[in-house]
């Protein structure tokens, strides 16, 4: 590990407590962790209209993933994957997420983004397939517009609800003044939202323009690119993967 590696601070922006899974790796590597969890994910507004739909599990073709939390959501109440189902992931994290759960995704497509799983599922999608869509609060509509479009009948179900979390603002910004923050990781959109809300525009362009932002999955990258930043994809698009491209990223600044 170089010197300037073990002398910049990353910035965990995920929903995850002080010590975890990203957090520590990082720490492993040997680098400074700043906490700044901007996004709290909760259960659903209406528990019962997901219980309901995977009550009849059994009746859907497939069921789509789109992050780990709606497959704690789901595999929470379905601890054992459904037969006759075939199941989707929209990246490696995703995909990894359900092989911890004793479940296994039929499509991953290479690219972590809702856009490269609708083009994977395309070939495969049979007009009236009925598809189960667990989802965030703020789920973009690219994924489920799409599936609608290839004649499949979607039924999209709050899974989890995404929302901003406080941060210790003043010293969020004293790091940014002092220059210290060596990388910022992202790996929802809400993330990057929330930042810049959290921090106000200002200090959020200040602390972007210094520092490498890396981030999960090609959706993520866009946000911060309708930004006017250019990110880092992670590789693979796996938290330990993020944490390893954090660290070669690091490495590789002057």
């Amino acid at each position: 590990m170089t010197a300037a590696a073990a002398a910049r601070a990353v910035v965990v922006t995920r929903d995850e407590p002080y010590d975890g899974p990203l957090s520590a790796r990082l720490r492993e590597l040997g680098l400074e962790v700043l906490w700044w969890p901007v996004v709290r994910v909760l259960p659903p507004s209406d528990p019962a209209a997901l219980q309901v739909l995977l009550g009849q599990l059994e009746q859907f073709d497939w069921i789509v993933f789109t992050s780990r939390h709606a497959v704690e959501a789901v595999t929470g109440q379905v601890p054992v994957a459904p037969r006759r189902v075939r199941v989707a992931a929209v990246g490696a994290s995703t995909a990894a997420a359900l092989h911890e759960q004793g479940w296994s995704a039929a499509v991953v497509p290479e690219h972590a983004s809702a856009a490269s799983l609708l083009q994977a599922l395309t070939p495969l999608i049979t007009p009236g397939a009925r598809i189960l869509f667990p989802a965030s609060s703020r789920a973009l509509p690219t994924l489920a517009g799409g599936l609608r479009q290839l004649g499949a009948q979607v039924e999209q179900v709050e899974a989890y609800r995404t929302q901003g979390a406080a941060l210790d603002v003043r010293t969020c910004r004293a790091r940014i003044e002092h220059a210290s923050v060596g990388a910022v990781t992202f790996t929802s959109p809400s993330g990057v939202d929330e930042l810049e809300q959290a921090l106000g525009s200002e200090h959020f362009k200040r602390l972007l323009a210094g520092s490498a932002p890396i981030v999960l999955g090609a959706t993520t990258g866009r946000a911060l690119a309708q930004r006017g930043f250019q990110a880092v994809l992670a590789e693979p698009a796996t938290l330990e993967g993020l944490a390893a491209t954090t660290y070669r990223c690091l490495n590789e600044r002057p």
